[in-house]
Parts: C-alpha cells; structure tokens; sequence
C-alpha cells in the first residue's frame, strides 16, 4: 500500500488535467478562400506527447439540473481533426475528450461562468472499468465524511494538485525528489492511465518491489505492455493473489504477467510531481472545489451519487 501523507492528513492509495473538451470531426478548412476563412486553430500536446489538432466551434448544450429541470447554454469546444500519438492509436474507441480542468475554457469552468454551477467537479471510477459516474456543482458532495486538503495553484496553474509531505511504501519512506524544500505536489489527473513519480521515488519504489517479488515473480523483459512486467510461475488471473493490496497500482495484462501502472515521471510537466492517474484513483470519490479551493476524497463503490436515484447526463 502506498500511502501518501498530504498536509497532515493520509490519503491511503490501495493500489483532470485536459483543458479544452474536443470532439472527433472533419473541420479543416483547407480550400476557404482567405478572406472568408475565419476559422480559430487549436493544438494542444498532452503529458504523455500525444496531441490534438482542430478548430473551436461553438454550439448549444443541453443539461439536466440537480432538481430534474432543462436548461440550455452555449460553449465552446475543439472540432478535432488530427490525432497523434496514443490518441491516435484510440481513436476507435474514443469520440473524444472531456475537459475538466481549472482553465477558463474547460466546460466546468463555462458553465459555472455562465452562472449555470458552482465550481466544483466530482468523478467516482469504479474499481469495474466500465463502472462509475461524473458530476459538476456540489449538489452531490458528501462534505461530513469527506477527507479534505488545500488546492495549490502553483506550480501547475490549471491542473488540481495538493501538497505532498511524504510517501511511504511497505512501511518505508520513499523519498520524493522534489524540489520545493524537501517537500512535493501530487496533482490529480483522471485522464493519465497511469500513475507517474519522480525519478527519485521510482528508482527507489523499483527497489523496494524487486526485493518484494524476488522469490514469486520474475521481470520478463520481453514483455512490453509497461514499462516493467512481472512473470509468475503461473499465469496471474488477479490481483489479489498478490501478498499487498496492489490493485491501485499493479494490472495484469493478455499474459497473465503482472504489470507496474507506476511509470518514470521524469519527462512530465517539470518531472518535480507525483501524477495519480486514472489507475490509483478507482474505488473513490474524488471532488474538487474550486470555490473553497480544496480537494476531498472518500472511499465508494462508485455506484451512483447517494442523493440520486438515477443519474442525469447532459
């Protein structure tokens, strides 16, 4: 178990940062007449080095409000037409990408412009990766049990990222490398598959498992689904046969290898932050309030938001 101790509090790990909300089209422009064209472009480039590429388009969005009623509102998205990198390699399986982060032009924050919601955002991932639900505004916040810490603005001005005191793994510190007085930021980050750290507490994580599964499991280097993968003497079917609850951290690939969801962070954003991606935020409810500019979490089955008997999507 990974534990992370953030301003005094333990966020116990038992193992958003996209901005613009895009979708795929064919919106390039590319016999306009100059005169006539007056298309805007976007490009952005995402952590991992994929990017998209489109034009911004305004429409109408209709929602379903907390009391059940209708409402309609205008924003702006991307129109994408060119995708590189892992996004292209998704595009079948992917129509595009929501846009939850703290930057002007993520929809939570036009909406809440507009007046439509607060400012605060809530996911719940089930632990099934088809299981879980969304929601803008704070009508579904349960704040008496919730678990909270200040929100930073710094270093990452549009990501939602805590102060890290320190991160302990099987009973030992793992030193954090950061470089803001020993002490570091984990930002949140649903979009990231995966779990990034820096190099420091890779290294020093690597250590610590290798030691862990020198007599059970053996690294296959032949095996390129991570970064690092682990062969069993049998095919592994789940995780909990392991001896520590790793499912936040450790997946199981077409092998039945067991696969570290912890990657070298060195190359993101300044490589300075822990980066909790979608694989360690499962089996809770993450809420980020942007109003109060604080981050709560607390455990669930991430069935559906206790106030609603079914769930309104927009």
């Amino acid at each position: 178990m990974v534990v992370l101790g953030i301003q005094g509090q333990m966020l116990s790990l038992n193992l958003g940062g996209s901005d613009l909300m895009w979708i795929q089209c064919d919106a390039s422009c590319t016999s306009c007449p100059s005169d006539d064209c007056h298309q805007c472009d976007y490009e952005i480039e995402y952590a991992d080095h994929s990017s998209s590429f489109g034009v911004l388009a305004k429409d109408e969005l209709q929602l379903v409000l907390a009391n059940g009623t209708g409402t309609k509102s205008n924003f702006v998205f991307g129109c994408a037409y060119d995708q590189q990198g892992t996004l292209l390699n998704a595009l079948a399986s992917t129509d595009g990408i929501l846009g939850l982060s703290r930057a002007p032009i993520s929809l939570p924050f036009q909406l809440a412009n507009h007046g439509l919601i607060n400012s605060v955002i809530g996911h719940c991932l089930g632990t099934d990766i088809n299981g879980g639900y969304l929601f803008l505004g704070n009508d579904f916040v349960p704040h008496w049990r919730m678990s909270w810490v200040p929100m930073l603005n710094i270093p990452f001005p549009n990501l939602y990222q805590a102060e890290l005191m320190k991160m302990n793994y099987g009973g030992k510190e793992l030193r954090l490398g950061s470089k803001r007085d020993g002490q570091g930021t984990v930002v949140f980050d649903s979009g990231s598959t995966y779990t990034y750290f820096t190099d420091q507490a890779y290294k020093a994580l690597i250590s610590m498992l290798e030691e862990i599964f020198s007599e059970d499991l053996v690294k296959d280097a032949s095996d390129t689904t991570l970064s690092i993968c682990w062969r069993a003497k049998f095919p592994v079917r789940s995780i909990t046969e392991l001896s520590i609850p790793a499912e936040g951290y450790l997946t199981i690939n077409e092998k039945g290898n067991v696969c570290l969801g912890i990657l070298d962070g060195s190359n993101i954003h300044d490589g300075s932050a822990i980066i909790l991606g979608d694989i360690s935020l499962r089996g809770q409810l993450f809420v980020y309030d942007n109003v109060n500019q604080k981050i709560g979490w607390i455990r669930s089955n991430c069935e559906r938001p206790q106030k609603l008997s079914s769930l309104p999507f927009f």
